[in-house]
């Protein structure tokens, strides 16, 4: 039972009427017999709460950014006309409105209700519970109850570097077009033969044929498909952090392909793990439009998730799906359990691109050791998103502290280029681009190395 603010009102009129009543004791008296009476009739008759019954329809899937929309069926099998409200309790991030839904459901009648859902993160929202408040014909008082009824809507990432995928596709299309485009490199299909020039690998220089022609010739490669990428996202503590600021499309603003379009810029940002994401998501695209086969792995001190062996039309919903509940874990990862994964999964050479933080006293401690294991077997990539407030501390010189900024900042960028100097000592290749290039900086990386015939 609930009163209502009528109640409230009442009970002011009854305090008013025993000040001026002559004899305030019996007013008193009377008067709260008169309003115990109305509350206990207007309960009496008002809706059964309890009975309802509750099913829902709408959407499973939505990316962030868009608006989903979940409708509620009440279903009152009872006599009793029930007019209330209607609260339907979600999470803060499911973004639910409105609030409150005014209900009004005859006897042996049903009424759909409609809820908009505008989340603000990844994952997965459930529904917590549906609570009505049921109004007796005066509006007094209220019968109130609460009831479970289940639903889940998963948050998919908004994958906003779809942007960059036109012009990667079409450098695609001049690197293995009609006709063909011949590379320099090795470990890909021969095509033939040309006189050697300034800045080809001497690897592919054919002796046997420079001999012949007294003159240095080079072999040619055809950029080959089928080629394996397995894109490793790590999930651990350094990509909980939040850099830059986030683009995250505003509600309502989709375009006609069903796609969000980017809208205005939200601080405090993304986490690194969400700029990871969508540039992994950019990456598996492109290399699976090239032909590649791409495998998707992500781990911090346990396997969070896998995809392996999705055909190219099913890839990036499959990705998306399995990206979407993942969150970083606040532990160090395991860089040897990680490697071993990876042996473990990819047993024919392949490029391994590794989604991390240029962190120093993580790598050292955790990649550098184990690392030769894996870039004796496998072409590997580490890409880093760096932050740019970095940057920005960096070019500070107006105070005293601002200053003290600039030099933590520029001993912080220090580092990120002696463990990149020290990646590639050890043939790693390394991005490390601000969270709006890195999605496309990792895709010319791609393309880099299959022009150069590396892939």
């Amino acid at each position: 039972m609930a009163l209502t603010g009528r109640a409230g009102l009442l009970a002011v009129l009854l305090a008013v009427v025993v000040l001026v009543a002559p004899r305030p004791a019996l007013a008193l008296a009377g008067g709260l017999l008169l309003l115990a009476g109305l509350v206990l009739a207007d309960l009496a008759l008002a809706g059964a709460v309890r009975p309802l019954r509750f099913r829902r329809e709408g959407d499973h899937l939505v990316r962030l950014g868009q608006t989903a929309r979940v409708d509620l069926i009440v279903d009152n099998p009872g006599r009793r006309r029930v007019r209330g409200v209607l609260r339907d309790a979600w999470p803060p991030s499911a973004g639910a409105t409105p609030r409150h839904l005014p209900l009004d459901v005859p006897g042996g009648e049903s009424r759909r209700l409609t809820l908009t859902l505008s989340p603000t993160r990844r994952g997965d929202r459930e529904a917590v519970k549906v609570t009505v408040r049921a109004l007796g014909p005066l509006g007094v008082a209220a019968r109130q109850g609460s009831h479970l009824v289940p639903w889940t809507v998963r948050v998919l990432p908004p994958f906003l570097s779809r942007k960059h995928l036109p012009a990667r596709l079409a450098r695609l299309r001049e690197l293995e077009g009609v006709h063909p485009a011949l590379v320099r490199g090795q470990g890909t299909e021969f095509d033939s033969l040309r006189e050697y020039v300034v800045g080809d690998d001497v690897r592919s220089i054919d002796w046997r044929a420079t001999a012949r022609r007294h003159d240095v010739v080079v072999r040619t490669w055809r950029p080959e498909r089928d080629r394996r990428v397995l894109i490793v996202l790590d999930t651990g503590r350094t990509s909980a952090g939040r850099v830059g600021a986030a683009p995250v499309p505003l509600a309502g603003a989709v375009a006609r392909t069903g796609e969000a379009v980017q809208g205005d810029l939200v601080p405090p940002g993304w986490p690194r793990l969400d700029w990871s994401m969508d540039a992994a998501l950019l990456l598996a695209a492109l290399a699976a439009r090239a032909g590649d086969r791409v495998d998707f792995l992500a781990y911090d001190r346990a396997v969070r998730a896998w995809v392996s062996g999705a055909g190219r039309t099913e890839l990036l919903s499959a990705l998306v799906n399995v990206m979407a509940p993942i969150e970083a874990e606040l532990v160090e990862a395991d860089a040897a359990g990680m490697v071993a994964a990876v042996l473990a999964r990819a047993k024919r050479r392949c490029l391994v691109v590794v989604l991390t933080d240029l962190n120093s006293a993580s790598l050292e401690e955790g990649l550098l050791p184990v690392l030769p294991r894996l870039s004796s077997r496998h072409l590997v990539l580490l890409a880093a998103v760096s932050d740019p407030r970095v940057a920005a501390m960096a070019a500070s010189r107006g105070t005293a502290e601002q200053v003290y900024d600039a030099a933590a900042a520029e001993h912080l960028t220090g580092d990120r280029r002696a463990i990149t100097a020290r990646l590639r000592h050890h043939g790693v290749e390394v991005v490390d681009a601000p969270p709006d290039e890195i999605a496309p900086t990792l895709a010319d990386a791609y393309l880099t190395l299959k022009a150069t015939g590396r892939l």
